[in-house]
Formats: C-alpha cells, structure tokens, sequence
C-alpha cells in the first residue's frame, strides 16, 4: 500500500509543480527511465520468486541508472552517442522482456 500511495503523490506533486528537465539532461532522462523500470521489473520478479532484498533492490536501482547515464555520456563525449544510447535501450530491453516473460509465467503459472 506504501508503494502505491507514493506512487499517487509523486503524480500530484509532478502535475502540481509541473517541473521540466534542464536542457543538457534530456539526452539522459529516457535512458535512466529504461534502466529504472529494468530494476522494478527485477524487483518484481525477484519479490515472486521469494529472494526479494530491499538493500539490494536500491543498490540495483541506483547503479543502473547511474551507469547507463554514464554510458551514454561517454557515447556522446566520444561522438557515437546515438548508438551507445542504442546498445543501452536495446540490452535493458531484453532484460526487462525477460522479467516480464518470468512474472507472466509465475503469475499465470504457464
């Protein structure tokens, strides 16, 4: 219930502040996206499985977002930043695929 009700003010605080996202961090954002829904997708899966850790659900959550921003900015410090942007869509695409084959499976038992 927790999760769901910070879900609902974090929604109520965005449509009420309406922040925006500084220039330079828009390159940045969509990655960071997809690599947090890779860990909540983990997380899910790992919490019907039975091995969810808290600790080890932030820690996952932080560094892939950390590390696919990285990833992208030294794409874009080296020029090719465009396809590293793609290589990071694409593996954390795969692995959320994944997750949500495992739920789908563990929920519907097929």
């Amino acid at each position: 219930m927790i999760p769901v009700l910070g879900l609902a003010a974090g929604v109520v605080l965005g449509l009420l502040f309406d922040p925006s996202v500084p220039l330079w961090l828009q390159p940045y954002l969509p990655i960071a996206v997809i690599a947090a829904l890779d860990a909540v997708f983990g997380g899910a899966r790992a919490r019907l499985d039975g091995i969810f850790d808290a600790k080890v659900f932030v820690i996952s959550f932080v560094s892939n977002v950390v590390v696919a921003a990285l990833i992208v900015f030294l794409g874009d410090q080296l020029g090719v930043g465009a396809q590293l942007s793609t290589a990071v869509v694409v593996v954390l695409g795969i692995r959320i695929f994944g997750n949500a084959a495992a739920i789908r499976r563990h929920v519907f038992r097929a």
